[in-house]
């Protein structure tokens, strides 16, 4: 049965008899050389150097998952180094090669879904693997909504770092390690007091604030899973609950931001440093990011200079 329909078809299965004839299984690259296969019939039927180009538009597809896009990566890698121990010339990606990956979309919580989804947060019960998690996820994500914070900097905060008095606190084992002090509001002063009070009760000897009960803080995974079973099952009025991350509660924090500044007049050019510094932003432009996902009346305002803002963003030419 004839494999492959390309002009790279005898080589694949050439490729493919010299794995196997050294203890390889044939399975491991076959589905990825036929899909391979079919893309280039239907893109590049007239293709037959397996070039640097044809690698990486193959390489970059933002649909595929991380998993298949690394399996991707070593098949053209292997089959780029056999061509070229045959004489041909390829193009073999380097070892540390990196695909391109897009931003994932941010999600803006409407009003209504945020109090569905705290409610929701409120009735998540314990579980066999966090006992205390009904105790830890109301404070966990309103610090991570109030604060803006990147998820992992809420669930390794340690207590030490907090200031239960005034409201501040020291963010580290953040992103770049660029630490900063933010301020809470004092609704979630006062919310975070009662939660430490119980904390030293359930968990007094573990120095993070969100403790996992098998030592260390919260796992990543307990902090997705939770969330996400609680978002599908808010309240949402017959609204089917759409994919969302954790992350967006930071969207959301920014979006928030900007909109009240707006609405209070701020030139937001000149306020987006202070949302710089404040949310452990790199440079501004990752700042600016969130203007573009804002609704189409700050689009039109005249707070925003676009000349400045479209500066932050060159044009990609080739």
């Amino acid at each position: 049965m004839m494999e492959f329909s390309s002009a790279f078809g005898e080589r694949f299965s050439n490729f493919l008899d010299y794995r196997t004839a050294r203890g390889y299984r044939r399975e491991t690259y076959l589905r990825h050389f036929i899909k391979f296969d079919r893309w280039c019939m239907e893109n590049h039927p007239g293709q037959t150097e397996l070039s640097r180009e044809l690698v990486l538009n193959w390489i970059n597809d933002t649909t595929i998952s991380s998993y298949n896009t690394a399996q991707r990566v070593a098949s053209m890698r292997q089959f780029a180094r056999y061509l070229c121990a045959i004489g041909e010339e390829a193009y073999i990606l380097p070892e540390k090669y990196t695909p391109l990956k897009s931003r994932a979309a941010a999600y803006l919580f409407t009003d209504m879904e945020l109090t569905a989804l705290f409610s929701a947060i409120d009735q998540l019960p314990p579980t066999k693997k966090e006992p205390f998690l009904n105790e830890m996820a109301p404070t966990l994500y309103r610090l991570i909504y109030t604060c803006g914070l990147r998820p992992n900097e809420g669930r390794e905060l340690l207590t030490e770092n907090i200031n239960f008095e005034t409201g501040e606190i020291l963010i580290t084992h953040t992103k770049r390690n660029k630490e900063r002090f933010v301020v809470i509001s004092d609704d979630m002063l006062a919310l975070a007091r009662r939660y430490e009070q119980r904390r030293r009760i359930f968990c007094c000897k573990n120095p993070y604030v969100f403790p996992s009960a098998n030592g260390g803080a919260m796992t990543t995974e307990t902090v997705y899973s939770a969330f996400n079973r609680a978002w599908s099952h808010a309240d949402l009025a017959g609204k089917y609950p759409g994919k969302v991350r954790v992350y967006d509660l930071r969207h959301r924090f920014a979006s928030a931001c900007l909109n009240r500044w707006l609405n209070d007049g701020e030139n937001l050019m000149a306020m987006l440093p202070f949302l710089c510094e404040y949310m452990g932003h790199k440079s501004l432009s990752e700042t600016a990011y969130y203007i573009h996902i804002l609704p189409e009346n700050i689009v039109k305002s005249s707070a925003v200079d676009w000349d400045k803002f479209n500066a932050m963003f060159p044009e990609v030419t080739d």
